[in-house]
């Protein structure tokens, strides 16, 4: 079960620098775009975080503003520190102002969190333990990691382009239970002197129940399959998260067509064959491997979106590919993930399903008209960093816009 959530009661000084502020270049042609009087609105905080998440986001919230404009939407965005930021700023990763504001919001978007500077520091003050704080706190346990090969992108998957062409799946994986929230966990000295660290893996049949529930919903929409993913062979949260899961499909959702993989075999076949998946049910640790590995079926991890939902409240929105501190200052990282994690929290959180659409499109017209970031970059292509492809997108966007 998640922990207890302790954060800081430091306000946050004034020397904290917007990354967003700074980078709002093309706010005045956002507002000369706009097509349609604002007639509603809302509260959005935005949390770049570290390293490329500074880079990424401000792009992600020029597109949200454009896309919301043409739709009649309008926001008020309240951008916050978050990991090695926060730390730096008052100590700790999770400032008290910065997780009262993101419960007072109608949806969070997040960049990253994480740096090598802050590797070293115990457990309740590294940048990750943030992220886990703020799930807990705002009771998101489902996260959502769609994995689609765009037909403008095959050419840039790791796989075969007859394997990895068509793939549109969705790996819903449970955030707040399993071995990366279960209790008890630390470190400890055994019989023999050597230090020991242990963590348990453990979910009840409850949050078996509530985040299968969720992809059996989201299943039924879909393609009408559903795998669920676990290593019932050996582990105990396993067996009965498969038994659950079962049980479900016999009971409230016989017309969605169920199996069973480990997560060993799920691995292999994801790479081998994945289109015979549509959605994927799994663990958190699981579903953190395989949405990882997954990425090398379009080609990056940077066309990576997620969403955190829970029943209630503000779902977080953020990028997969975390702070990427090799690629930060250089104007070369992909914005889409981010971009299109702005779709989701359009489409799940905000429930404003034709912006999310307008956004989906304009990135596949940026794609259509030759523009590739490095990561995706290939022959006849055109080589932008993530500041041109943000624009281009905001092109894309709204085509009346003469100049951005």
């Amino acid at each position: 079960m998640a922990g207890f959530v302790h954060v800081s009661s430091t306000q946050i000084p004034v020397a904290f620098m917007s990354a967003t502020k700074r980078s709002f270049r093309r706010r005045a042609s956002v507002i000369r775009c706009a097509a349609i009087t604002p007639k509603k609105r809302y509260t959005i905080a935005v949390l770049p975080g570290d390293g490329v998440g500074n880079e990424v986001i401000p792009v992600a919230v020029d597109v949200l503003c454009l896309a919301g404009s043409l739709e009649g939407i309008d926001y008020s965005f309240k951008e916050l520190p978050i990991g090695g930021v926060a730390l730096d700023l008052v100590g700790v990763p999770l400032p008290e102002e910065t997780l009262t504001r993101a419960k007072q919001s109608d949806a969070v978007l997040l960049g990253a969190v994480g740096w090598p500077k802050w590797d070293n520091n115990p457990k309740h003050l590294k940048p990750i333990t943030a992220l886990l704080q703020l799930r807990a706190a705002l009771k998101v346990f489902a996260n959502l990691r769609p994995i689609t090969v765009l037909p403008q992108l095959v050419d840039s998957t790791y796989l075969r382009k007859d394997t990895a062409e068509g793939v549109d799946l969705l790996i819903i994986r449970e955030l707040t239970g399993g071995i990366y929230n279960a209790h008890p966990r630390g470190f400890t000295t055994n019989e023999q002197g050597d230090e020991v660290g242990f963590c348990t893996e453990s979910y009840s049949a409850s949050e078996v129940d509530h985040i299968a529930r969720v992809a059996f919903d989201i299943a039924k929409q879909r393609r009408g399959k559903l795998c669920s993913v676990d290593k019932a062979t050996i582990l105990e949260g396993s067996m009965l998260w498969r038994k659950r899961v079962t049980a479900m499909a016999a009971s409230e959702y016989p017309e969605v067509e169920v199996s069973h993989l480990l997560i060993d075999t799920a691995a292999m076949d994801l790479v081998r064959h994945p289109r015979q998946f549509d959605t994927i049910l799994t663990g958190v640790m699981f579903g953190d491997i395989l949405s990882d590995l997954a990425a090398m079926i379009p080609g990056s991890v940077g066309l990576l979106p997620s969403a955190a939902l829970g029943d209630s409240g503000p779902g977080i929105f953020e990028p997969v590919h975390g702070s990427a501190p090799k690629h930060y200052g250089k104007d070369t990282v992909n914005p889409m993930a981010a971009v299109l994690s702005a779709a989701m929290l359009l489409r799940y959180g905000l429930k404003e399903e034709n912006a999310a659409k307008r956004i989906e499109e304009a990135v596949s017209d940026v794609l259509d008209r030759g523009f590739r970031t490095r990561d995706i970059h290939t022959c006849g292509t055109t080589l932008v960093g993530c500041n041109r492809m943000g624009e281009e997108i905001l092109r894309s966007l709204d085509g009346s816009c003469k100049k951005l």
